[in-house]
């Protein structure tokens, strides 16, 4: 596989050093309009023949199978459907697109042209999301009540974006992921404190049947760095803290039961259930490793990838709603 990479920013040189390191794929040209990123990707690897300012020159090349889009989201689109057009995989960084119908244009373009597409989801190959996945699809946790969690830092702000489309999409696909369903409806509330539209805070509530209850917290206003997210069942809970440098899985046998008191028909008594903590064994192997290996496999195999358009369209559909929400003062916006 030749792989095209367009945009070297922060995260690009990470997506050319793991495809780079891949057997079998060649990362044959890269692309940014700032002369000194291409300078400093020419450094790091002289054997890239193909340094360029211009996309077109890796959208139209007949030597390019894959095109790695590392650009800010408004070019998501743009790039990714003059390269589906030209016949090329793609490979696009997180949140897939700006707007639900860009990301549904991509997909029924990439499902015409027998074409793969992967969303850069990179939390989703973490060996801790994979463990707690194995944990809830294997019934550890019983009947699951809610998905919580908090990503907040001082900064970076952007000017493009607003913090739900900066930091939310790790943690709604994380949620989309481990719970394997669908809400029905989607509220939020959000401040912008220093640029109109650029709220710099929100808080996401996301709604399922049988009252499983999603909530996000996205800040970048705090004065600490959060990574934590909270899973309960009716059998246990898990702590998941991507801070913590060695335990990051925590699983607490943990509770309560709901029982009737025989003598008082009418009276409900909550017991409060208290067992283990178990930290168990996480795979840490890089989780862009392990994307770019998905990627590659999934278009030999011809098969979708793990996160794929479809989960990308997901994830964008929940953002767009959040934000839309957001806009009106935290009104509840039904999804289809």
């Amino acid at each position: 596989m030749k792989v095209g990479v367009i945009g070297c920013g922060y995260w690009g040189p990470n997506l050319v050093r793991n495809f780079n390191a891949l057997d079998n794929v060649d990362v044959a040209a890269v692309c940014d309009i700032r002369p000194e990123r291409l300078e400093f990707i020419s450094r790091l690897y002289p054997t890239i023949r193909t340094l360029t300012a211009d996309a077109n020159d890796i959208l139209h090349s007949g030597d390019i199978d894959a095109v790695v889009i590392a650009t800010p989201v408004s070019m998501h689109f743009p790039l990714g459907l003059e390269a589906l057009s030209s016949g090329k995989h793609i490979f696009v960084e997180k949140p897939f697109t700006a707007t639900v119908e860009q990301a549904q244009r991509l997909n029924e373009l990439a499902q015409i042209k027998n074409l793969h597409i992967m969303v850069d989801h990179t939390f989703i190959y973490t060996g801790a999301v994979q463990t707690v996945k194995r944990i809830i699809d294997g019934g550890e946790l019983g009947d699951l009540y809610y998905f919580d969690s908090v990503r907040v830092n001082l900064g970076l702000f952007q000017h493009d974006v607003n913090v739900i489309w900066d930091l939310a999409p790790h943690d709604v696909s994380i949620m989309d992921y481990l719970l394997g369903r669908r809400p029905r409806a989607i509220a939020a509330t959000g401040v912008a404190h220093f640029e109109p539209n650029i709220e710099n805070i929100a808080y996401i509530s996301a709604y399922y049947d049988n009252n499983l209850l999603g909530h996000i917290h996205v800040n970048w206003l705090a004065p600490v760095k959060v990574r934590k997210t909270l899973i309960s069942g009716s059998k246990k809970m898990i702590v998941y803290d991507d801070m913590e440098p060695s335990e990051k899985i925590k699983i607490y046998d943990r509770g309560v039961d709901i029982v009737e008191d025989k003598d008082q028909i009418y009276n409900i008594l909550v017991q409060y259930r208290t067992g283990d903590m178990l930290a168990p064994h996480i795979d840490l192997t890089e989780a862009l490793k392990k994307a770019t290996r998905e990627f590659y496999d999934a278009v030999n195999e011809d098969r979708p990838a793990l996160t794929d358009g479809v989960a990308g369209l997901q994830v964008v559909k929940i953002l767009e709603a959040s934000n839309n929400s957001m806009r009106t003062g935290g009104k509840v916006i039904e999804l289809d």
